[in-house]
């Protein structure tokens, strides 16, 4: 496929989409997708993913205006690769009822959980990863056995239009769809009745969701965003922080989901940990504007965004340092550069809102007690990231900050573990996915209980005789 030129996706509307989800429950309700079944979708995704890799890096760059190789290589098409592989591995197991306890007044019955799919499942998959975003979910989803409805990011049109035809190549219409659309479209989309509904996007947008889900009451998985702090408690070595941070930050230009958002440091070191994370950016990127391993903003509406943002805190005096060895140079796409924004104050917009981008506002603190009341009085956040030697202080920061997922001493690398959950709390999200956790979240988990022919259910017969009351008196005395 051209990557610069999307092939035309077929018209929808929100009756067509209807339409669409009863052929896809109608088709689940005649054969639920077995062990067989989902073991060879799993891996023919596989296989397509590896014979459109460059497809999907052209996509991608070309949606960005310049995204660097390596970071679709390794977020969107590696980590996608790796998590069919472990549902593949575990997949069997996964699918087999667990033997449950019984309470020992109902022996000899037995009990067991069973694992059903639950029907229809749709999936809104946002711009900043946009194949790894859409794909993960649904590798999850038909690993659970159900059918899926898919609706990428318009503002990422030529990756979506691959999406597509991906899934078109791999799944019958009946069983995997993906709809193309803007926000009408999407707004429609998310009205639908699902059996289950995951949202990747904004806080604001995913309380939008969740309201269209709400009179079908269908389930919702919302992956959102926030806040998330790093915080650099006293004595840790400044430049590994800088280093770690610098790499979170710079990563996607900051268009993570999980990028550090803020960074609280001791009021003393502030600016060295500045300079610092400055001499870790130059190190990173020698240069902007013909940088192959600088990611551009995504597109211009971003941008702009970012821009007003840093002028609201230029006007509230806030001192701001960026780096810019080669500021002017002609560049194929939006670029902001890694900017620092010195104690901004709370009324500041690049400290109310999520930031996606490459804007770091640095904050001393005087005690790390204030610096765990400061991220205490805001939104729990989608990711924590403590930098701290202290193994009792640490012990007491994680016993004390609730957030969607932490990493102790580095950023990002927990959203790459299968085993390791993702999912926000609170403004940040709720529910969870990838690995065991996204075959769960999109399965019922059945609870059966299998009567014994001989029991003792005889004694709850009326009339209740005497011997059922004393023994009730002695159970609950």
């Amino acid at each position: 496929m051209d990557s610069r030129e999307p092939a035309q996706a077929p018209a929808h509307t929100p009756a067509s989409l209807a339409t669409t989800l009863a052929t896809l429950r109608a088709a689940w309700l005649k054969r639920r997708p077995d062990f067989a079944q989902r073991r060879t979708d799993l891996d023919h995704l596989a296989a397509a993913i590896k014979a459109k890799r460059e497809a999907i890096v052209e996509a991608i760059n070309a949606d960005f205006g310049r995204r660097a190789s390596v970071e679709t290589l390794a977020a969107d098409v590696m980590v996608t690769l790796e998590e069919i592989k472990h549902v593949r591995k575990h997949l069997r197991s996964w699918m087999k009822p667990k033997r449950a306890p019984i309470n020992v007044l109902f022996l000899p019955a037995r009990g067991e959980i069973r694992y059903l799919p639950l029907g229809v499942v749709g999936i809104v998959a946002p711009w900043n990863y946009p194949f790894q975003l859409a794909i993960i979910p649904l590798v999850d989803a038909i690993a659970a056995g159900n059918h899926v409805m898919i609706k990428p990011s318009e503002f990422t049109p030529r990756t979506s239009a691959l999406i597509r035809e991906l899934c078109a190549a791999v799944f019958p219409p009946e069983r995997v769809t993906v709809v193309e659309g803007g926000a009408d479209v999407g707004a429609a989309f998310t009205a639908l009745p699902f059996d289950h509904l995951l949202f990747t996007g904004s806080t604001a947008v995913g309380r939008k969701v969740m309201a269209a889900a709400a009179p079908n009451l269908t389930p919702v998985t919302l992956e959102l965003g926030g806040k998330s702090p790093a915080l650099i408690a006293p004595g840790f070595d400044l430049a590994l922080a800088a280093e770690r941070i610098a790499t979170g930050k710079l990563f996607n230009a900051g268009q993570t989901c999980v990028a550090p958002d803020y960074v609280l440091v001791p009021e003393a070191q502030r600016d060295a940990f500045i300079d610092l994370f400055f001499a870790a950016v130059a190190k990173r990127l020698p240069t902007l504007g013909d940088n192959p391993d600088l990611t551009c903003v995504i597109n211009p509406r971003q941008s702009q965004r970012l821009r007003e943002w840093l002028d609201d805190a230029k006007q509230r005096g806030v001192a701001i340092r960026q780096h810019t060895p080669d500021d002017g140079k002609a560049a194929p796409g939006e670029i902001i550069p890694p900017t620092v924004l010195i104690d901004p104050p709370d009324e500041a917009r690049v400290m109310q809102e999520e930031i996606f981008g490459p804007l770091l506002p640095v904050k001393g603190y005087r005690t790390h007690d204030e610096a765990l009341a400061y991220i205490l009085g805001r939104d729990r956040p989608l990711a924590f990231y403590p930098f701290d030697r202290d193994r009792a202080r640490l012990e007491r920061t994680l016993d004390t900050v609730v957030a969607g997922s932490v990493c102790v001493n580095d950023t990002l690398i927990q959203f790459g573990q299968h085993e390791l959950p993702i999912g926000g709390v609170g403004a940040s999200g709720m529910g969870h996915y990838h690995g065991h956790q996204g075959f769960l979240t999109f399965s019922k988990a059945m609870p059966v209980m299998r009567q014994a022919r001989l029991n003792g259910m005889f004694l709850f017969d009326q009339p209740y005789s005497g011997l059922m009351k004393r023994v009730l008196d002695f159970l609950t005395r």
